[in-house]
Formats: C-alpha cells, sequence, structure tokens
C-alpha cells in the first residue's frame, strides 16, 4: 500500500524538498531506494503501510511522509515525483489493483474517489497490451 502513491506507494514516501537554487517543489529522494518488491512481498509490511495510509495504525516515518504527500502526487499526477518514484508507484498501483483489491479499494476511496487514477492505470495498462501485442504480431 506503499504505492498508492504510490502512488502508494512511492507516489510518495516523499517529503518536499526546496531547492536553494530554484524554488521548485519536489518530493524528496531519500526514501527512493526503499525495495518495493520487498514490500509487495511481506503481507505483513504491506499491510502496516495501508493501515498507516488508511488511519488505522501507526506510520513509520517513510509511511508518514507517503501519507501526506499522496493526495497531492495523485491530484499532481506525480509531477514532484523523481522518475525512481514514478516508477515504484506505478509498479504499487497496479500490484494492489490486480491482486489487493480489498486494500486498493479503500484506498481509492480515500485518496482518488473520482476514480481518475484508477482510470489512468487502465488505460495505460490496455495501451500497453495493446502494443506489445502488436509488436509480437509485426515478429512473425
Amino acid at each position: 500500500m506503499l504505492g498508492f502513491a504510490v502512488l502508494l506507494v512511492s507516489i510518495s514516501l516523499y517529503g518536499v524538498n526546496y531547492s536553494v537554487a530554484i524554488e521548485t517543489a519536489t518530493y524528496t529522494t531519500k526514501y527512493d531506494n526503499v525495495d518495493i518488491l520487498e514490500v509487495l512481498n511481506n503481507e505483513r509490511l504491506l499491510k502496516n503501510y495501508v493501515n498507516c495510509l488508511l488511519d488505522q495504525g501507526p506510520c513509520t516515518s517513510d509511511g508518514m511522509e507517503l501519507k501526506q504527500n499522496m493526495p497531492d502526487a495523485i491530484t499532481s499526477g506525480c509531477s514532484k515525483c523523481s522518475e525512481k518514484q514514478k516508477e515504484k508507484s506505478e509498479i504499487m498501483i497496479a500490484y494492489l489493483i490486480d491482486n489487493k483489491p480489498d486494500y486498493w479499494t479503500p484506498l481509492q476511496e480515500k485518496y482518488d474517489p473520482t476514480g481518475d487514477y484508477r482510470k489512468h492505470y487502465l488505460e495505460s495498462k490496455n495501451s500497453d497490451t495493446s502494443t506489445n501485442g502488436d509488436n509480437m504480431n509485426n515478429m512473425d
């Protein structure tokens, strides 16, 4: 559940970092090395992140960063995310939507009540599937 942000995940295990030279707000990259696959493969860790995001349990420091930045990351399309954060967010969200609907549903209700992010994910997934299929057909 990191990942609803990344989005859930990564969408923001990230606090705001203001550059001294340019006043551009970005999420901190100090949690970019969190092993997202370790979280996804560890039910206890995943559930703890989900509970944190849903205000149903305590938060670690990285969970708190994620929780604070999740609304902005979702509404802005992760515009303040680093490339690693975007990649990890997509992995996390795809995993939750496809494999953990019992976690995804309450997270979506809280952080994406209009379903815009889910719609974007599904469109992207369908686009990737059709593109990959076309590429495979062209290999004949």
